[in-house]
């Protein structure tokens, strides 16, 4: 899928999903809501107001408060792609936040996951 067409993708479509995947493997919402905060710097309030608004997933990554500087620690893959080799800026931050829920499912520990 080219990147335009993940971009324009709502975000309440994408994180109902990535929430039913974690719940499928015994996680929770609140597990996926903490990823999120922590990568994004969004609380609980500001989650809500843009799933509210319906946004699009390139303008609630553009419009986070503050995309964690521990980012660059995530590295793996996903759907065979390396994150850490992804070039564009706003695709690669879409693939960290995949990233962090693939371990979720996997079972990792939070604290793990968030890179303490």
């Amino acid at each position: 899928m080219e990147n335009s067409k993940v971009f324009a993708m709502k975000l309440s479509k994408i994180y109902s999903l990535l929430v039913q995947k974690a719940e499928r493997k015994g996680r929770t919402k609140q597990e996926v809501d903490e990823i999120i905060f922590w990568l994004t710097g969004y609380d609980e309030n500001g989650l809500e107001r843009q799933l509210g608004k319906d946004v699009d997933y390139q303008t609630f990554f553009e419009q986070a408060p503050c995309m964690n500087p521990n980012c660059g620690l995530i590295t793996g893959s996903v759907c065979g792609v390396r994150v850490e080799k992804v070039e564009d800026p706003m695709m690669q931050k879409i693939r960290y936040l995949d990233k962090l829920v693939d371990e979720l499912v996997k079972g990792k520990s939070m604290e793990k996951i968030l890179r303490k």
